[in-house]
């Protein structure tokens, strides 16, 4: 059995748009997924699956039947339970002594990876005190002042790279997983 967390974008799972936690698990468990488990109202479902399949076909049907139930084209991205445990200790601003996990420290997990032309669109961007890095499909967001007035987040990467994703702030990420650990 392999435990991946599904992190969903696109549909407000509180208001426009809304998806209540407990149909989303059970939609879940329809399409054949085991132990489907909902953390906040912000679209983040742990579960499990037996079959072999690659992220890129779970996120493909998890967005087909979101469509199909409820008719919203919600962008999901997936990561494994161990991968979520890797984002999580290798945040290059654990250190840092503005970190903290809900208030300064966020990740935003992108749909894939960005290519090299992608990345030097973001080169000479600089918003200090915040701050950016990199790694792979993950960016390390740093905002020592809070969240509130940061243009460093989910729609300005999306804009910049032409790649779909999502944040969760580390406080977030830390608690699915330790749900994701009990599967």
């Amino acid at each position: 059995m392999k435990v991946y967390i599904a992190f969903l974008r696109g549909a407000n799972m509180a208001g426009h748009n809304s998806i209540k936690m407990d149909d989303l698990s059970k939609m879940f468990a329809d399409i054949g997924f085991k132990n489907a488990a909902t953390y906040i109202q912000s679209g983040n479902v742990i579960f499990a699956t037996d079959d072999s399949v690659t992220e890129s076909k779970l996120e493909k049907d998890i967005e087909a039947a979101i469509n199909k139930k409820w008719g919203y084209n919600v962008a999901t991205i997936i990561r494994t339970k161990e991968k979520v445990a890797e984002i999580i200790s290798n945040n290059p601003f654990l250190d840092d002594m503005a970190f903290h996990p809900s208030k300064t420290s966020a990740v935003v997990l992108l749909h894939e990876e960005p290519d090299n032309e992608q990345i030097k669109k973001l080169c000479n961007i600089d918003y200090q005190p915040d701050r950016f890095i990199i790694k792979g499909p993950e960016i390390y967001i740093l905002c020592p002042d809070g969240f509130g007035r940061t243009k460093l987040y989910t729609n300005f990467f999306e804009g910049k790279l032409k790649v779909k994703g999502t944040a969760r702030n580390m406080k977030t990420l830390a608690a699915i997983l330790e749900i994701a650990e009990k599967f």
